[in-house]
């Protein structure tokens, strides 16, 4: 026999790679099973998991305007102190631009092309899928009351995510549109609940209380459509609102009539008038109560406006025209609007009516011949006017019910609402002490104070309402103002 040379056997690593073989090939197929177990979803289908909600606190410039996401800062970074407003950005309009600017007013959803699936004869016709808390006794409001405005109507994801923030936020009620020409659209009589039967379990689901917005006329009614305005016959308005509050009896908390009727764009492009209001006003009234004695009955709010016109009328001379109308009997609570414009929430409406920089630079020249009374609507305090409306008229036993008010950031260089716009630490801190204010002061006679807004989904960054927003239009992820956080920590 040979003598073996110097060198490495190759045929002793035999039995190591088959061991290390076999190890590998189970260590595979138990990851291969782990994988299975919590990926993998029958169908042969692997599962993705959904995508976590986002929180941002958001601020504009100029820059910004023209995105839909704007950069996002930590939700802490709300500051503590309360600056004194910035002198706001005053641009000189033209003469014709003299009119007070309303804030932005929700554009009606569109009128579906043909008959809804889902139309009935019958306002008793389908159960709600949930079963509701039925009020058994008059609805009441603490003074104040937290509320905001939503949008519920399209998307229900949405819808629930808006819900859950308002709940989250400590607030009671929501005020939702219940677009007469959505859910009666094709002719009278056909009615299609699918979108508020789900509205109401959702907002129940969430326990809080609603104002149901009515109006928005459908086009067989008339009144101008597609312009906003008020039915050629009055009866078809009773009727379908006696479908609603039959429908949803014990379940809506309030009802608002209308909005804005002192707006032509509100009234069928024609001019407004108040004793007009105040019959639909009756008949609104009289039905919700005929078959529902219980939820309040609240009047449309008014458009803050220097106007007085064919297009658009004070709102102080027009309530106080609908009381010598006689409308006192029928609305349970009056309704208003407080936007803030360029002034903090305190700011006293003699002063605000005496300083160019914070009332529409128009209404100074005096070719528009704008009284200095009026000029005081540029403050959230202008609420007060309305009551001693209320007061002069023996009526202060009603609460006012503010049904829009707030402040908006928008910074576009060629937006109508700059020359009002704040920040958005100022808008935080508004919000806040507007709420601290009416406490402090408007006790008992303020109800539900019901900001705006929890924005509509559908909206973008180059529509005005966003910027009025305390919660933007992105989904999935969930973009928020400072303000939103701010009203969230607030005690209540």
């Amino acid at each position: 026999m040979q003598p073996q040379k110097n060198g490495f056997n190759f045929m002793l690593l035999l039995p190591i790679v088959g061991g290390l073989v076999i190890a590998g090939a189970l260590v595979c197929a138990a990851a291969f099973a782990i994988w299975a177990f919590a990926f993998y979803e029958p169908g042969g289908r692997a599962a993705r998991p959904s995508p976590t909600p986002t929180f941002e606190v958001v601020r504009f410039n100029d820059a910004d305007a023209g995105q839909q996401v704007a950069s996002a800062d930590p939700v802490d970074s709300v500051p503590a102190e309360q600056p004194e407003p910035a002198e706001p950005v005053v641009e000189q309009p033209e003469p014709a631009e003299a009119a007070a600017e309303a804030p932005p007013t929700e554009e009606a959803s569109p009128v579906e092309e043909a008959a809804p699936a889902n139309t009935e004869t019958s306002p008793e016709a389908a159960a709600p899928a949930v079963a509701p808390v039925i009020n058994t006794a008059p609805v009441t409001m603490s003074s104040p009351d937290y509320g905001m405005q939503v949008f519920l109507y399209w998307q229900s994801e949405i819808a629930d995510r808006d819900l859950k923030l308002v709940e989250d936020a400590g607030f009671r009620w929501v005020k939702q549109e219940f677009p007469w020409r959505e859910i009666e659209p094709v002719q009278k009589g056909g009615f299609d609940w699918e979108k508020t039967d789900r509205i109401m379990d959702q907002i129940d689901a969430h326990n809080l209380k609603v104002i149901a917005r009515l109006g928005v006329q459908p086009p067989w009614a008339g009144g101008g459509f597609p312009e906003i305005g008020p039915p050629d016959n009055l009866q078809d308005f009773a009727d379908f609102i006696t479908a609603v509050a039959t429908r949803y009896k014990g379940r809506v908390d309030a009802y608002q009539i209308w909005n804005e009727p002192n707006l032509s764009r509100e009234w069928g492009n024609r001019p407004p008038n108040a004793a007009e209001y105040t019959e639909m006003l009756k008949v609104a009234y009289e039905a919700i109560k005929a078959v529902d004695p219980y939820p309040i009955v609240i009047s449309a709010g008014m458009a803050p406006t220097t106007r007085n016109d064919d297009v658009a009328r004070p709102d102080t001379y027009y309530i106080q025209e609908m009381y010598d109308a006689g409308a006192a009997p029928y609305f349970d609570a009056l309704g208003a609007h407080g936007p803030g414009y360029a002034s903090e929430p305190e700011k006293d409406p003699a002063e605000i009516a005496q300083t160019p920089g914070l009332a529409n630079p128009g209404d100074f020249k005096a070719e528009n011949n704008v009284p200095e009374e009026l000029r005081r609507v540029y403050g959230f305090r202008h609420v007060e006017d309305v009551r001693e409306i209320m007061v002069k008229n023996n009526d202060a036993d009603k609460q006012v019910v503010l049904l829009e008010f707030g402040w908006t950031i928008d910074p576009r260089p060629d937006s109508p609402y700059k020359w009002h716009a704040v920040s958005s630490e100022q808008q935080a801190q508004y919000f806040v002490r507007a709420y601290q204010y009416a406490k402090a002061n408007w006790q008992p006679w303020i109800g539900i104070m019901s900001l705006i807004y929890v924005a509509d989904p559908t909206w973008t960054m180059q529509d005005e309402q966003t910027y009025w927003s305390i919660v933007y239009p992105t989904y999935p992820e969930l973009t928020a103002a400072p303000a939103y956080y701010a009203l969230k920590e607030m005690p209540k």
